[in-house]
């Protein structure tokens, strides 16, 4: 039995809708955004969705990561708190900007920040705190440790489209910045491209600038206030991205029906923790943390080998350990600007610094492939994979 998937057709919403809308460009001839209609308008629906008075778009989830790093302006060597476990994205804008990632340990069940790691990951040059809602469940508890240090929380709500807090807040909404990705493998794409969302003016306007090259194309005049790279969204982009937008409710629905229905079938299974609150959860992918003595290399071998699309661990390594941090060189041979903090500042990256993330990639952590498009026979047929795989 074959798995609709998200690199193909099967596994995707696009329809009539987006080529009505990259049709709707094409005849305008306007294909740029500085003088089109389509991306302005998909910010003013994002905006509204999430009851926030700003949205910019922008050409990736990572050019959405970089506009917020750049929007709370970190001087250089200052530090920003942020995941072990997520896509190298949410860590690059931080060295883009000379700013040192500092990596927090993760929950050893969700995968999220653990509130009380940040906390004590806070310093004399902590600019913010980057949190990651991982495979689409909050992560909660880290506005709270924000506020108490008086630094803003940038949301990286990329694989967590329609998420909500525990209090119904959606994901992106909680933080000083949210963070969305419009890329391939995403709840919704146009291909590549990222949305911010937030409730402040100025911090909007920062990022307006640094994604058109500091231009302020309301003055009238060519001048180049601040600092900028072009990472402004296509015309045919937003128009795509419109037209998936506005099925992005349908798809959560269809997401969380058919988890909803795995979590049911396994809850009785012993060994397997499942996500809590599947209705609150996004479900990009569906993680199974799995209990000693079960290994998911194993697991996700077997799973393989009766044709579920699963891995283990979800990246090879946790961020801590990967070679672009422990050795790679940043800028020509230097590896500035973890060369800056004083010695006893200095981050600890390796393998023994970050546990619990190191024990969820090695050991524990199981991912499952998710589509809207699962039937109820797909997820049965998960389901009886799991339990043979888990027990076998």
């Amino acid at each position: 039995m074959s798995y609709p998937s998200m690199a193909d057709a099967d596994g995707r919403t696009l329809g009539a809708e987006e080529i009505e809308a990259v049709s709707r460009v094409l005849r305008t001839g306007m294909l740029s955004s500085v003088w089109g209609t389509e991306v302005r308008a998909l910010e003013r629906e994002m905006a509204a969705l999430h009851a926030v008075p700003h949205a910019v778009a922008c050409s990736s989830g990572t050019a959405a990561l970089h506009l917020a790093v750049a929007a709370v302006a970190p001087d250089p060597g200052d530090e920003i708190i942020t995941s072990p476990i997520s896509d190298i994205g949410t860590v690059a804008p931080i060295l883009a900007q000379n700013a040192v990632p500092v990596f927090a340990d993760v929950d050893p069940y969700t995968g999220n920040l653990d509130p009380d790691a940040v906390a004590a990951a806070i310093g004399p040059r902590t600019r913010a705190i980057l949190g990651v809602h991982l495979f689409g469940a909050a992560a909660t508890g880290l506005r709270e440790v924000a506020d108490a240090a008086g630094v803003p929380l940038i949301e990286d709500c990329a694989q967590a489209w329609l998420t909500r807090y525990p209090d119904d807040r959606l994901a992106g909404t909680v933080g000083t910045i949210g963070c969305f990705s419009l890329q391939q493998w995403k709840h919704i794409t146009c291909g590549d491209g990222g949305l911010v969302v937030t409730g402040d003016a100025t911090l909007a306007r920062r990022m307006r600038l640094f994604a058109d090259k500091g231009w302020p194309r309301d003055g009238g005049t060519r001048r180049y206030v601040s600092l900028g790279l072009n990472y402004r969204m296509t015309e045919l982009a937003g128009a795509v991205a419109r037209a998936q937008l506005a099925k992005l409710p349908a798809v959560l629905a269809d997401r969380r029906r058919t988890a909803r229905r795995l979590v049911a079938a396994l809850a009785d299974l012993p060994g397997v923790r499942l996500p809590a609150d599947p209705d609150r959860h996004a479900w990009w992918l569906f993680p199974i943390v799995l209990e000693p003595p079960l290994d998911n290399a194993d697991v996700a071998a077997r799973l393989a080998a009766d044709g579920v699309p699963a891995r283990a661990g979800y990246l090879d390594e946790p961020l801590h350990c990967a070679p672009v941090l422990t050795d790679a060189p940043f800028y020509g041979t230097s590896r500035y600007p973890l060369c800056t903090p004083p010695a006893d500042r200095l981050p600890r990256y390796g393998w023994g610094t970050r546990p619990n993330a190191e024990r969820l990639v090695t050991q524990t952590l199981l991912v499952i492939q998710w589509n809207e498009r699962y039937t109820d026979e797909h997820v049965d047929r998960i389901a009886a994979a799991v339990r043979r795989a888990v027990t076998g």
